[in-house]
C-alpha cells in the first residue's frame, strides 16, 4: 500500500484547517443572538454624569 508524502499531509491539514476556520467564522457572523424581551424592558437607567467644573 503506498504511503502519502509528508507534504501531502501538510497540505491536507492546511486545507481542512482553513475550511474549519471559515465555517466557524461564518457561523459566528451569521448567527443572531436571541435576547429575551424581559431583559430589554428591565434595563437599568443610569443617570448621566455631568461634571460641573
Amino acid at each position: 500500500m503506498p504511503q502519502m508524502a509528508p507534504i501531502s499531509w501538510l497540505s491536507l491539514f492546511i486545507m481542512f484547517s482553513i475550511i474549519f476556520m471559515m465555517f466557524n467564522i461564518m457561523i459566528y457572523f451569521l448567527s443572531q443572538p436571541n435576547v429575551p424581551l424581559s431583559t430589554k424592558s428591565n434595563m437599568i437607567n443610569t443617570p448621566s454624569l455631568n461634571w460641573k467644573w
